[in-house]
């Protein structure tokens, strides 16, 4: 085997870039997340070995004399000491695996099962469709994600689009790390005729002619309920009126709303009688 290629370095890499290069590799190909792989297992022996020998100088420096026979000049040149026969012959278990890689990044202490590397678990993603009616209030839900059935409370006021987070709700952690976390997106669905902005709600509300020149009262039908609106007399036609504390609940902060804001939009009055025509001739007259 040619260590430097196992380990993907040049021949002139420094103590750091083998180490760096080692620990990418090992965690990549380590048995632990890759179980039933034999070519992982395979590999991962091959990066441990290319590992123990361009570490050590002295071993780095036999190998890039001697190459492959490296092994045999050390016993030579040591008096046959039987280091690297153990080494040539070594083998690991899963178990031995786990130390070695528990050693290396962080693994706990204790016995071998306990001290294999902990990782958290992959984290899943979901959507919810909901109506503007539905997160005016805030509200429970009960989600299924693989076979399993989730309740979650929903705040009134939630964003289109906006992501929250339920904490350990993913996939399951390897060698009893946390479980992964679960983001929701939320997609929002105007089903009404007020157009929102944050906190504040928007609507148009056709007046008719004659209520918008003398004046009187009118009821309108916010999310909150109905409301009876005063008119002064001679509104023109694109008047806004804000209505404070009508509007969306603010997230999260209960007993909180923003502003509704209302246009008005004037209609004229159409299919006039002969009567009518007369009278408006007549107001038409007293105008000039």
């Amino acid at each position: 085997m040619d260590y430097y290629e196992i380990l993907g370095i040049p021949k002139t890499a420094d103590a750091d870039a083998i180490k760096s290069a080692y620990r990418k590799l090992a965690r990549k190909h380590h048995p632990d997340l890759n179980p039933n792989d034999h070519d992982a297992h395979k590999k991962f022996q091959q990066l441990n070995e290319a590992n123990e020998v361009l570490s050590d100088p002295e071993k780095r420096k036999k190998y890039d004399r001697y190459g492959k026979d490296w092994e045999h000049a050390q016993h030579t040149d040591q008096g046959g000491r039987n280091a690297s026969a153990q080494q040539q012959g070594q083998s690991f278990d899963e178990d031995q695996f786990s130390d070695f890689f528990a050693s290396m990044f962080g693994g706990m202490g204790g016995s071998s099962q306990s001290r294999k590397a902990q990782f958290k678990g992959q984290d899943h993603q979901a959507s919810l469709t909901l109506s503007l009616t539905d997160i005016y209030t805030t509200q429970q839900q009960t989600l299924t994600l693989n076979g399993k059935h989730i309740r979650i409370t929903i705040p009134a006021g939630v964003e289109n689009g906006q992501v929250i987070k339920l904490k350990g709700h993913g996939a399951p952690g390897v060698n009893g790390g946390p479980a992964g976390d679960l983001f929701i997106s939320f997609i929002i669905n105007n089903n009404t005729a007020f157009k929102r902005s944050g906190d504040d709600l928007y609507l148009n509300v056709d007046l008719d002619l004659y209520t918008a020149l003398l004046g009187g009262e009118i009821t309108i039908d916010a999310l909150s309920g109905k409301i009876k609106l005063k008119v002064q007399p001679e509104t023109q036609n694109g008047t806004k009126t804000r209505l404070k504390g009508k509007g969306f609940p603010v997230y999260k902060k209960e007993g909180q709303f923003g502003d509704l804001y209302i246009t008005y939009n004037i209609k004229l009055p159409q299919n006039l009688s002969e009567k009518e025509k007369l009278l408006f001739k007549e107001l038409s007259a007293l105008n000039t």
